[in-house]
């Protein structure tokens, strides 16, 4: 009865020490984690510290085991009780925790959704459009941009063995007895070779054109709007008046155009036109070399030898040098956005950097 008695007080002893650091544990709770750690120490199954006085009662005998397990009992609720209050408080804090970061303030102003853009190019394109149709143009882009010889060259007065081909730099396609389209003077020919009657032709081409080059002025591709006029009487007089009043529309009137003799192998005569510094006003700067001017299109008088190659082509005489005279012209498009927004990297309007193409607000 005496180690029986030693034991029981000995049990007994442990639960004033037992409880303090189960309070003390208990403080240390932040999470599920944290709790369950205290659930395992105090009350697990097999190595608890609660646990192994239960394991103890089996060596008491008599009315000593009964008062001890009624200690132990009523201490093992109080700590499964104070355990699962923990436990509800932890996910009470969680929720609210959670609540307050989703909460949703209604009085706030609405986020604007991204916009998208159109893109410098294409509302440069669109602008050169608006103003030829406003002259009464005809926008003509169904041509294709795979093309053959004839039409890219032959029909354009430049023989296989013309230097002009040289200055294209073609891209030929492999076996197909095709070619990337260099210029949309092709559609100059498509267009006249399917509009035959009557002989009197006002369009503008637009559309993408393929050339080997690649640095910060030039790119293997590009857009291009070529201009086409064809009737009786057409004259130099009306092509640098048609120019005239296309780039002070473009550009405005406070810019000087001026015009200087050129070579094209479908145009005589040719002739490019220059526009007044659009950076520095025509004092001279690094963007016009000093000069005050900067290249914008080139042109000219049709050559006979094109209505010739059409003719041929028709079977019939449509477009009689003796009757007709045209002028042609023709501007990048990509050149016109650059010196309207100073840029000086072609590539960065083909680099899908939205830093940059976020900079324009159409």
């Amino acid at each position: 009865m005496s180690d029986s008695g030693g034991l029981s007080e000995g049990i007994v002893r442990e639960l004033p020490r037992l409880r303090v650091d189960f309070d003390a544990a208990l403080a240390e709770v932040r999470g599920p984690e944290d709790l369950q750690e205290v659930r395992s120490r105090f009350v697990g199954r097999k190595s608890g510290e609660l646990t192994l006085l239960f394991g103890r009662l089996g060596r008491l005998e008599g009315e000593a085991r009964r008062e001890v397990g009624r200690e132990l009992n009523a201490f093992k609720q109080e700590v499964e009780s104070r355990l699962e209050a923990r436990r509800v408080d932890l996910e009470a804090r969680t929720r609210d925790e959670r609540l307050l970061r989703e909460r949703v303030d209604v009085t706030l102003p609405g986020r604007m959704p991204p916009v998208g853009r159109r893109h410098p190019l294409t509302v440069v394109r669109q602008e050169l459009e608006d103003i030829f149709l406003s002259m009464g143009y005809e926008v003509y882009d169904s041509f294709p941009e795979i093309d053959d010889d004839f039409h890219c060259f032959e029909a354009l007065n430049m023989p296989p063995d013309h230097p002009a081909r040289d200055m294209q730099d073609t891209f030929y396609l492999e076996g197909r007895g095709k070619l990337l389209r260099t210029h949309t003077s092709t559609g100059q020919i498509r267009y006249m070779l399917s509009n035959p009657h009557p002989p009197n032709v006002r369009i503008i081409c637009p559309g993408k054109v393929y050339r080997r080059d690649d640095d910060i002025t030039h790119s293997p591709m590009f857009q291009q709007v070529e201009g086409l006029v064809v009737g009786p009487g057409i004259t130099l007089a009306d092509l640098k008046g048609t120019i005239e009043a296309f780039l002070h529309a473009l550009f405005g009137t406070q810019y000087p155009i001026r015009f200087r003799s050129s070579f094209f192998p479908y145009t005589e005569p040719s002739v490019e036109a220059d526009l007044g510094c659009v950076v520095c006003g025509g004092k001279g700067c690094r963007v016009c070399k000093g000069t005050g001017w900067l290249e914008i299109l080139g042109s000219g008088m049709v050559h006979p030898a094109v209505f010739e190659a059409v003719n041929l082509k028709l079977g019939e005489v449509v477009y009689d040098p003796e009757e007709v005279t045209g002028f042609a012209f023709g501007l990048g498009i990509e050149r016109v956005a650059m010196m309207r927004h100073g840029v000086d990297d072609i590539r960065l309007f083909y680099g899908n950097d939205l830093r940059f193409l976020e900079q324009f607000n159409k």
